[in-house]
């Protein structure tokens, strides 16, 4: 098959969108299928258009207006040029409001079966902005299918339309993601020249326990609950808080940054951005992990950490609920409570039995749920689905 997959985000672009898009369309590639990529960039001026191979990916990227509309008609012109050089079979869009909606109309345009993925913001954000939710509606309405990666956008969607909603979790390579020993040099970087202001230039020699968070930090993500919960925490047992990534530019740094400089004494650690192949030995550094997400879709980062036998403390919203069961191989608590977020990384602190329990059956929830080649069989067979559709 020869399919053309559109994301607003595509690596090097942070963030889960990037690295879930990139994932399909490499293990599309990897199982013999031809792969154009097509997703905006800000790296390039309005209508540029540059295509590279990555990975076995064809992969063009354009560069995006000030104005939304001026994009689109970029993106829909340039597939449909695309199609008509070397038609396509499958035209796959992750994301609604922009790229689902060019696929879901591109695909009426050139009679080509069209699959638009649901992946959170898109629905519980998107679709309560009047400048997009049309967009959301006509990709809903007319794509050949639709698919969304946790059980609870399935049923927001339904709440939009009435129809089938495929249910396709995100993969792991449990293979790359797994238990590591803690690579010191990393740390020693990370906890001396990296250090809370404060601590900068001073070298701290005893162990301390590593709090993690992976990920763009800012409110929607429960930045709050986790520092108010981080100070909470280590008044009882002092800690390392370790961002790996950033904060959002804007309010989110701005609030970020106040709360810092009030607790000089208080080692938080941000990373800044780090290539999505070096994210093990990161996650290795962690004794436990914390995802306190006011709402999510399916957090690539839960998966990775649970896959690499970290401990996980994490709000119940989206995907989480189908991934994380409280007590078994994770912590869930309540939303926006940084008490209970406290209390519940002092208690697997001082349990090593309970997070040595709940490392393994993490690994091994995400090696028997959440493996690339599930993923990558889920898609095809909904490709394999349209395609018959079609023929009928």
């Amino acid at each position: 098959m020869k399919i053309a997959l559109l994301s607003e985000k595509y690596t090097p672009d942070i963030g889960g969108l990037a690295i879930s898009t990139e994932r399909l369309a490499r293990l599309l590639a990897s199982s013999g299928h031809s792969v154009r990529v097509f997703a905006p960039t800000g790296n390039l001026p309005p209508s540029e258009k540059r295509t590279l191979p990555s990975g076995g990916v064809s992969v063009t990227r354009f560069g995006a207006h000030k104005r939304v509309d001026d994009t689109l008609v970029d993106w829909f012109e340039a597939l449909v040029a695309e199609h008509r050089r070397e038609p396509f079979d499958i035209l796959h869009a992750y994301f609604l409001p922009q790229a689902g909606f060019v696929a879901a109309y591109a695909g009426k345009y050139l009679n080509v079966p069209s699959v638009v993925s649901i992946r959170g913001n898109d629905i519980e954000r998107a679709a309560f902005d009047p400048s997009k939710f049309s967009h959301v509606m006509y990709a809903l309405q007319n794509a050949s299918a639709v698919t969304t990666n946790t059980s609870e956008l399935a049923r927001k969607a339904k709440a939009f339309v009435e129809r089938e909603i495929f249910l396709i979790p995100n993969g792991i390579d449990t293979e790359r993601f797994k238990p590591m020993e803690r690579n010191e040099p990393l740390a020693e970087m990370l906890f001396t020249t990296k250090a809370t202001k404060g601590h900068e230039g001073k070298r701290k020699e005893e162990r301390s326990f590593v709090i993690g968070f992976v990920g763009e930090l800012r409110e929607k993500k429960g930045m709050r609950a986790l520092l108010s919960g981080y100070a909470q925490m280590t008044k009882t047992r002092p800690a390392s808080l370790l961002i790996v990534g950033e904060v959002r530019e804007g309010e989110d740094k701005k609030a970020f940054e106040e709360f810092r400089t009030s607790n000089p004494e208080y080692r938080i650690i941000v990373t800044g951005a780090v290539p999505h192949k070096d994210m093990p030995a990161y996650y290795g550094l962690m004794d436990i992990f914390v995802h306190p997400s006011l709402r999510d879709g399916m957090p690539n980062a839960v998966l990775e950490a649970m896959a690499c036998g970290v401990p996980v403390v994490a709000t119940p919203v989206g995907g989480v609920l189908d991934v994380l069961k409280d007590g078994n191989n994770g912590v869930a608590v309540n939303v926006n409570d940084a008490e209970m977020l406290a209390e519940k990384i002092l208690e697997l602190l001082d349990d090593s039995e309970k997070r040595s329990r709940l490392e393994k059956n993490a690994r091994e929830t995400i090696i028997e749920k959440f493996t690339p080649e599930k993923e990558l069989e889920a898609n095809l067979l909904v490709y394999q689905k349209i395609l018959e559709e079609k023929q009928t």
